[in-house]
């Protein structure tokens, strides 16, 4: 949903409720993992610590949707819970507009060394796929990853407009999403 100012709570809260009996815009779940005809597949990585310590601020700043504190992009309602299931509205201010659009968490991950989580976009989002969060910890060197892989194509006829914007868009919140997860474990 493409909007001329910023939502208020009370639209918010409208368009979450209504969120919760979307479809995903998308299949199959897992998309993310793999690349898919018709969908551009990006990744990014950045190495936020170092040490076990690291890791667990990480998992915590991640659980917290710390990656999101971005100032020109917010989750909706704050801090979700991540369980398979729970629906968020991602809003962006974009070069004079706003956008919302709806998320569901699709599958988490816990795996000692590796913690994260995906969501997949809902039929009222500009983009239509997959997008993984997940900070791991190396068990030989302590490096510390943050890492977003993502799986989508344009689905708004707007989105696809502007696909250019977008994809400068997308790059900026992987990359500043990467320091927002670093500078929240160095505290």
């Amino acid at each position: 949903m493409f909007l001329v100012r910023r939502p208020s709570p009370r639209a918010i809260d409208a368009f979450l409720n209504a969120s919760s009996t979307l479809p995903l815009s998308y299949e199959p779940v897992g998309l993310a993992r793999h690349e898919a005809a018709g969908f551009r597949h990006d990744r990014h990585d950045a190495v936020v610590g170092q040490g076990r310590d690291a890791f667990d601020r990480a998992r915590v700043a991640l659980a917290a949707w710390q990656q999101f504190d971005l100032g020109w992009i917010e989750v909706y309602p704050p801090r979700p819970p991540l369980a398979s299931g729970t629906v968020v509205a991602v809003l962006a201010r974009h070069i004079g507009f706003w956008s919302l659009n709806g998320c569901r968490i699709v599958y988490t991950i816990d795996t000692g060394n590796e913690f994260g989580f995906a969501y997949g976009t809902l039929t009222n989002h500009a983009e239509s796929g997959e997008e993984i969060f997940q900070v791991s910890v190396h068990p030989q060197t302590g490096r510390v990853s943050y890492e977003i892989l993502v799986t989508s194509r344009p689905h708004a006829p707007m989105a696809r407009l502007g696909a250019p914007i977008a994809r400068r868009l997308q790059a900026r919140f992987r990359r500043e999403s990467a320091a927002a997860l670093a500078r929240a474990i160095e505290r």
